[in-house]
């Protein structure tokens, strides 16, 4: 695992107690929208699935050639989602609490997509929405600004290791 500033990003496969961690912070945030800098986002994907396959959390990922796609069910697709508006038009409609992350989306953001994402931004339900915006430099639009967390990731140093009863521990 690495530290950046009291966020915890995994790079072990075996730190899903890390990542649990960094659910609950995205999940605990008061914000609907969060910017996730990482330069391991495809690390952080991998193991939030791992997470939500064994712990049942509703997680979905956007990419541009599939759409939302579940992390929990592997090769669910949301169908009419591969368009970047049409998967934040689902998910402002959507009832039900879950993660949505999002990479490579940049150059798929509109204007229209701006003004979906501050009303998502600006609901108030008991089952939130949390949208993940990762990547190495997420640059969130300035229309945006005040209406998003930024949470730092991993950096380039790794910890250093010491055994402990037997275990490596960082």
């Amino acid at each position: 695992m690495r530290r950046s500033r009291e966020t915890l990003v995994v790079d072990q496969a075996d730190g899903l107690v890390v990542v649990r961690k960094l659910f609950e912070r995205i999940v605990g945030s008061s914000q609907h929208l969060l910017a996730l800098q990482t330069v391991q986002a495809g690390e952080v994907l991998a193991q939030l699935r791992i997470f939500a396959m064994r712990g049942g959390a509703s997680v979905y990922a956007w990419e541009p050639d599939a759409g939302l796609v579940s992390l929990r069910e592997s090769g669910l697709n949301v169908p009419g989602s591969r368009r970047l508006t049409d998967a934040l038009r689902y998910i402002t409609h959507s009832t039900h609490f879950g993660v949505y992350l999002f990479t490579a989306f940049e150059e798929h953001l509109k204007a229209v997509d701006i003004l979906l994402l501050r009303r998502i931004s600006r609901m108030a339900t008991p089952n939130g929405r949390k949208l993940v915006f990762l990547g190495a430099s997420v640059e969130m639009p300035e229309e945006l600004e005040g209406f998003f967390d930024r949470l730092e990731g991993a950096g380039t140093v790794r910890p250093q290791l010491r055994l402990r009863d037997g275990r490596w521990v960082a």
